[in-house]
């Protein structure tokens, strides 16, 4: 089992941003190994995620989570679309305690994990086991973030109806989706450390 120490070594690349500033560290660090250790427990009875070494998951999942959490600006609320295994919903939780997130899983065993996680970990965040499209039309998100999503281009349709502020969407250069005609003011695209085609895509209302 990887240490808090052999984390933040992992994760240096990922949190070296002035979004990042601020935030303690240490806290978060230790946090994500009681994480990563719920992640491979339950990973060995269901297929939360296809990467099974601790260090790709530090990497992936994690560090790729806590980049997009550098990028959040100021937020009260942000919605994780498609949690899956809690990706980027909960290192954004653990970067930002004070911001309310949402995470949005229509899988049951998996927002059963995510409910886990969320008690073991003592966090605020709330567990939505359902579909994104089932929520009240009235709910809506200073943030919406996802990644790695199923049906990109609904998901990013759906998520931009979500949004009263920014979208932000971790995936791949020409992935194939756009946010053309959904109302917002500017959209740029940061290249993911480590990885010779992500982008995080940031649209802001």
């Amino acid at each position: 089992m990887l240490t808090a120490g052999e984390i933040a070594g992992l994760l240096e690349p990922y949190v070296l941003t002035p979004g990042a500033l601020g935030v303690d560290w240490p806290e978060v660090y230790e946090q994500l190994a009681a994480y990563l250790k719920l992640i491979l427990k339950w990973n060995a009875r269901m297929n939360l995620t296809a990467i099974r070494e601790p260090e790709e998951i530090v990497r992936r999942h994690f560090g790729e989570s806590l980049f997009l959490g550098a990028h959040v600006g100021p937020c009260r609320t942000l919605l994780d679309f498609g949690s899956g295994g809690g990706f980027p919903g909960v290192p954004v939780q653990l970067m930002r305690p004070e911001v309310q997130v949402t995470l949005a899983e229509s899988h049951g065993r998996k927002a059963a994990f995510l409910r886990e996680v969320v008690r073991e970990l003592g966090l605020r965040s709330e567990v939505w086991a359902g579909r994104v499209e089932e929520m009240p039309a009235e709910r809506k998100f200073d943030v919406v973030a996802m990644r790695a999503v199923e049906k990109m281009e609904v998901a990013v349709r759906e998520g931009a109806a979500r949004t009263t502020g920014r979208l932000m969407v971790l995936g791949m250069d020409g992935g194939g989706y756009s946010v053309a005609g959904s109302g917002f003011s500017s959209v740029e695209t940061v290249d993911v450390p480590g990885s010779n085609a992500g982008i995080l895509l940031l649209a802001q209302r």
